[in-house]
């Protein structure tokens, strides 16, 4: 580990994990880091485009999207890279100076993108619950002003804990212990009661159904809406539990002194993982989204 003071750097355990870990396993991670943040950048680049002609997606909700996709554009853009020239810098020659100032750029871009991001996955799932607990009223609540406010508090939140993360302190992994399983906590718990309530709905909605058709009436289909549209964003959140439960696991075992090379870049690059797959789950599960890529590519092309 490198821990070098006055002229030189000092970095932590996470800046340099990968020093100990075999140059084979270095490069496998670095070329599949350098596919994810090629991957990552045009797809969210492509998203956000077409999210801005998309007009039949609710604002506010709209809005979190955007927000979501800025992050993994950033990611792609900025963190990736970062991320390999640390990977590079365990097989060739790199000044002690360079991978300072890296390791700062890092930590802080790190910190904060990661963190929107999830924070910003995470009240999706709570707008949503909200959109169904509220009914009528939500469109009232929910704001477009309201959740401007929520999204740039998220930024400023992060931006505190890059800050943290650069001065030094450790007590950031303590604090993103209890926040990330949280997060995950928040939306696993969302998702179960609207689906408990979807599902009482349903069972509500097909006994009035019966009777209206045994009186010639319509079968109600808000409900039926409501769950394609959960059901498309459930993919989005189900995918962020995926690759942010492995990480939340290693970071509480990391503060409670037990720790892993291999783990720790594993479960990092499952989460910039994370940047590549929401544009093809946008894609594959929201209709809109869809047709307005394949119109951007046509155009492209």
């Amino acid at each position: 580990m490198v821990n070098i003071t006055g002229d030189g750097i000092f970095t932590s355990k996470l800046d340099t994990v990968f020093m100990e870990l075999p140059v084979g396993t270095v490069k496998c991670f670095l070329a599949l880091n350098i596919f994810l943040s090629i991957t990552a950048s045009p797809g969210n680049a492509l998203i956000l485009i077409a999210l801005h002609k998309v007009s039949s997606i609710h604002p506010p909700t709209k809005l979190f999207f955007r927000c979501l996709a800025v992050t993994d554009l950033f990611v792609g853009v900025i963190v990736q890279p970062l991320y390999q020239t640390f990977l590079l810098s365990r097989i060739t020659e790199v000044n002690d100076n360079v991978v300072f100032y890296v390791s700062e750029l890092y930590n802080v871009f790190s910190w904060i993108l990661c963190g929107v991001s999830l924070v910003t996955s995470t009240a999706i799932s709570v707008d949503r619950l909200l959109a169904l607990s509220l009914g009528l009223r939500y469109r009232h609540v929910v704001t477009l002003r309201r959740v401007r406010v929520f999204i740039i508090s998220f930024w400023l939140i992060s931006a505190a804990f890059g800050s943290i993360r650069m001065s030094g302190s450790d007590i950031i992994f303590t604090l993103a212990a209890i926040i990330v399983p949280l997060c995950l906590m928040t939306s696993i718990f969302c998702y179960m009661k609207i689906y408990l309530r979807v599902r009482h709905q349903q069972v509500q909605v097909q006994d009035h159904a019966s009777q209206g058709l045994a009186n010639g009436g319509d079968i109600p289909l808000n409900i039926l809406r409501y769950k394609k549209s959960v059901s498309s964003i459930s993919w989005v959140q189900l995918a962020l539990v995926a690759c942010y439960v492995p990480f939340g696991i290693v970071l509480v075992l990391y503060v409670n002194g037990i720790e892993n090379d291999v783990a720790w870049v594993a479960t990092l690059t499952l989460v910039y993982f994370n940047s590549s797959l929401n544009p093809i789950l946008y894609c594959w599960k929201i209709r809109e989204v869809r047709q307005a890529v394949k119109n951007i590519l046509r155009q492209l092309l």
